[in-house]
């Protein structure tokens, strides 16, 4: 039961990186039958096998997030009706859960990375259709006419996935799809004219200078080229209105104007000195910030200034703390694994710094999978190689297995 479970994880996972292209009403529909799936499918192996892991503390963090959020709403703001976007929090605290029960080894994990980079290929296969159909006449490129920031950044984290994948891989095949992500989503994100996804990959990227020293002579000759082929094509094919956009990131950022987001920012830091603990409630960023800047106001598109104005400093602590106990699970990585870890979790927090992205299903996959993936991995003292570690009994301590003894070969034998 568990491998049909996790085949619908690998399904939603697949679906994340271009689930706005089919909306009916305003609604993901492929995201949200894939995850109603998988969560039937996992339930259902649960309770067929009696059996859970002991939570860490990313899950830990993760429930009392949504606990404190939603008390908040209910018994300090009286709201009639959660909002919409409260629910989506308990959903993602049971993907976060799901990837954790079901996903037990690293194999399964990588597996989940791969599906989230296939699904980055075919949302970036659609941006270039999309530009290829429109002659290229429109002023932004994305695909399903999503929000070009949002797709760029949701393509950027694949980019260490993908090379990471590449590195550990031992099909051919296998090695080639990943690696020949880079120079497609590259392009991908120069279409989108995405300032925020340029620096967003430009971080992505450096997982490339950081995993060369394992590299060949003939694998660095090779890495080499594919990273001139990605710049060449972007070149190439990124028109020259959106070079021009690009070229204004660093201008943004000096008069921290930042596409008119620091106003938004600014508001939000005093509409917090107004509630500083408990918020505004779930979504109320645009209800905090109307006295300051009126009909102006949007939302904060900023993840963590979202979170403290709408949850008060409590709901940010317990939200930062998740992201602590992914940095803490990649720091007891192997090294590979960890420098892998350390940028895709980079990647991530430039991602939602100039988006309001604290309720995306890409960041929960990605904490719950680098989390997963420190449970997996054990690395032996004094050797730094990595041992699989089987999950342990119901709710019980993970069993944990020790490298085998060196057995002494009489001399003259030959070992087999």
């Amino acid at each position: 039961m568990t491998t049909i479970a996790f085949a619908s994880i690998w399904l939603f996972c697949f679906v994340i990186p271009w689930e706005g292209v089919i909306r009916i009403s305003g609604v993901s529909v492929a995201s949200r039958a894939a995850g109603v799936l998988a969560l039937g499918c996992t339930l259902f192996a649960v309770l067929f096998s009696g059996r859970l892991r002991r939570w860490q503390g990313l899950q830990i963090a993760a429930l009392v997030f949504v606990l404190v959020a939603g008390a908040e709403l209910l018994f300090l703001h009286s709201s009639d009706k959660l909002p919409q976007k409260y629910w989506t929090f308990p959903q993602l605290f049971l993907v976060l859960v799901m990837i954790w029960e079901v996903a037990r080894t690293k194999g399964r994990l990588l597996s989940l990375l791969f599906a989230y980079v296939m699904g980055c290929y075919l949302a970036a296969f659609q941006t270039m259709l999309l530009y290829r159909q429109t002659g290229g006449s429109l002023r932004r490129f994305a695909a399903g006419n999503v929000d070009p920031n949002d797709l760029a950044m949701t393509m950027a984290l694949a980019l260490p996935m993908a090379w990471y994948l590449a590195q550990v891989y031992r099909k051919p095949i296998l090695k080639w799809i990943c690696r020949g992500y880079l120079p497609v989503g590259v392009l991908a994100l120069g279409l989108t004219g995405s300032r925020g996804g340029l620096l967003c990959g430009m971080v992505a990227l450096t997982i490339v200078p950081f995993t060369m020293t394992r590299l060949t002579p003939e694998r660095l000759v090779m890495t080499i080229s594919l990273i001139f082929l990605s710049g060449a094509l972007a070149v190439a094919y990124v028109p020259e209105k959106l070079v021009q956009r690009l070229a204004t990131t660093s201008t943004e950022v000096e008069d921290l104007s930042i596409g008119g987001r620091f106003r938004l920012w600014k508001a939000g830091m005093i509409a917090f000195t107004q509630a500083p603990l408990i918020g505004y409630g779930t979504g109320g960023f645009i209800r905090a910030i109307t006295p300051t800047l009126g009909s102006g106001a949007q939302v904060a598109h900023n993840s963590f200034i979202s979170v403290l104005v709408e949850e008060g400093l409590i709901g940010l602590i317990f939200y930062l703390l998740m992201f602590l106990a992914a940095y803490r699970a990649v720091r007891r990585l192997p090294l590979l694994e960890r420098r892998f870890g350390l940028v895709l979790l980079a990647t991530v927090i430039v991602a939602m710094s100039p988006l309001t992205w604290e309720d995306r299903k890409s960041v929960w996959v990605v904490l719950a999978i680098l989390v997963g993936l420190s449970a997996a991995l054990r690395t032996v003292p004094g050797t730094g190689q990595a041992v699989a570690v089987p999950a342990g009994p119901l709710l019980g301590r993970p069993i944990t297995r020790r490298p085998a003894s060196p057995v002494a070969t009489p001399p003259g034998d030959d070992a087999t």
